[in-house]
């Protein structure tokens, strides 16, 4: 392999150039806006160049799009199934250089990016399984004579919106559901990773040039916030899928819901692991240090506290600094390494003032963070993850903090653990390290945690694609990926036929004349 861990070859397999159109209606690349650049926050050398989406761009797309959904949703399911099986092949066949531009433009291991190429594959074969059972029900009429029914149709064109933190994942997550549900896509990918949107919207083409699909199922659109201002106004997008901060995602549901939009929200975490007196220390070292610093902290899943027993507070502690004294920290395409940089300088300064304000509130830093810098820290956004004693009242323990920085605090009484664990205004993931059959049935009952994940004797961090993905409170509430999330795709109809020869009207009102 060369020096730059294959990054060239990659960029070659997946169609990227110098300069890019950053707009795209199928296999057609435009794109009139200001050229911006993607830095690479590995070693800070210039990925590619890109062109951003003008409002006239916009347009061009959105009539493409709403074109390609009159044609799109009157396709039989299983046959959009049979198109997303073969997206998903060519995915397993570009899964090492996808990875690698994942790896590279945002900053996550070479191991994680592989892992979001393999959640795309994951949503594809779910998709098309889900292709042959878009199901509604079959309900019991009042009226003699009378069947009734529920069914699911294709809800239009569908409006995009991801993070850099998985530039590809939480896209497929959506368009692979969208595209077997009948509907088109406009996607905004992060204009911090546009290059990988551009990769997903050329793979996407190698597999549409081999089948008979319209063009403009599949679109992107790049730029800043304004560009996806675009898509939440626009009244002929009916769903707007946002992932992204607390703070955007109000934006976005207001602007869509003031419009009578639905909109699906997956927002901030501030995810915390209970560790009880009974828990499987090994265990929950292993969950708890890979949730912290796994994507240098910036997952959405991410572990932000740990919640410990008193009795083993003081193990769990010396534990948890052990295992970080042997984390490696460097370019996250080298597989001896296990924590790459921040996406940005921005990103650094939020870590640097995160830890600054913990101390002001009465915090202790008990594994000192910092900012790296010498031979292989050039690009300025590598930091040492750091681990602190905190209450879980203080404002900067409140707000999430998109960093490699953990908390620990202490609890006595399970009740006690329950109302820290909820104590915050995000309800993402959550877990409890035990092997107390009560404990752990508490913690997923009604009085337990309060967050759309709940995990036992596993970390906050990481999902399968087979259940829905999504969270309470300031995280949102929307819904992603497996179980019945695909109805959000469609539009429910509710159907009564009448097959005697009167008419009988519901509720025995009678009506005579």
């Amino acid at each position: 392999m060369s020096n730059d861990y294959g990054i060239q070859e990659a960029l070659k397999a997946l169609g990227l150039k110098e300069v890019n159109a950053g707009t795209s209606t199928g296999s057609e690349f435009f794109g009139n806006g200001d050229i911006f650049e993607s830095y690479s926050p590995v070693d800070g050398k210039l990925i590619g160049k890109v062109s951003s989406t003008t409002a006239e761009d916009y347009e061009k797309v959105m009539t493409t799009a709403q074109s390609a959904f009159k044609d799109w949703k009157v396709v039989p399911a299983p046959i959009r199934g049979e198109f997303v099986r073969q997206f998903g092949n060519k995915l397993r066949d570009l899964k090492d250089p996808l990875g690698r531009l994942v790896s590279y433009e945002m900053g996550k291991s070479l191991q994680e990016g592989w892992g979001e190429v393999q959640e795309m594959i994951d949503i594809c074969d779910f998709a098309v399984g889900l292709s042959r059972q878009l199901h509604g029900l079959t309900i019991k009429s009042e009226r003699p004579q009378h069947s009734m029914q529920e069914q699911y149709h294709p809800l239009g064109t569908v409006g995009v919106i991801s993070a850099f933190n998985f530039p590809v994942a939480v896209w497929a997550w959506n368009a692979a559901l969208a595209w077997v549900c009948g509907d088109s896509v406009v996607w905004k990918g992060s204009e911090k990773a546009p290059m990988c949107a551009i990769a997903c919207q050329n793979i996407f083409n190698m597999v549409a040039a081999e089948n008979d699909v319209p063009a403009g199922l599949s679109n992107i659109i790049t730029g800043d916030y304004t560009v996806g201002e675009m898509m939440t106004t626009d009244k002929r997008i009916p769903l707007v899928s946002a992932t992204g901060s607390t703070r955007m995602g109000k934006i976005v549901g207001a602007t869509v819901g003031g419009r009578l939009g639905k909109s699906i929200l997956e927002l901030g975490g501030n995810n915390a692991i209970i560790v009880t007196a009974d828990a499987d220390l090994e265990m929950t070292i292993i969950g708890a240090v890979f949730g912290a610093v796994g994507t240098a902290g910036q997952r959405c899943t991410s572990t932000r506290r740990l919640i410990i027993h008193d009795s083993i507070y003081d193990t769990v502690k010396e534990k948890m600094v052990k295992a970080y004294d042997q984390i490696k920290i460097g370019n996250p395409l080298d597989p001896t390494n296990h924590m790459g940089p921040l996406i940005d300088t921005m990103a650094v300064d939020t870590y640097s003032k995160a830890l600054e304000k913990l101390v002001a509130e009465g915090g202790t830093i008990i594994r000192e963070g910092g900012v790296l810098t010498g031979e292989g820290y050039e690009s300025g956004c590598y930091v040492k993850p750091a681990i602190c004693e905190a209450d879980n009242s203080y404002q900067i323990v409140q707000d999430e903090t998109f960093a490699p920085i953990l908390y620990l605090m202490k609890y006595s009484e399970f009740d006690e653990a329950m109302g820290m664990q909820n104590g915050v205004n995000q309800g993402l993931s959550s877990a409890i390290m035990t092997n107390n059959m009560r404990e752990a049935h508490l913690f997923l009952s009604a009085t337990g945690s309060d967050c759309g994940i709940a995990n036992v004797n596993i970390g906050t961090s990481g999902a399968e694609i087979g259940g829905a993905f999504g969270g309470e409170k300031e995280t949102g509430g929307g819904r992603e990926s497996g179980s019945d999330a695909w109805k959000a795709y469609m539009r429910r109809q509710t159907n009564t036929l009448n097959y005697g020869t009167h008419l009988p009207l519901a509720q025995g009102i009678k009506f005579d004349f």
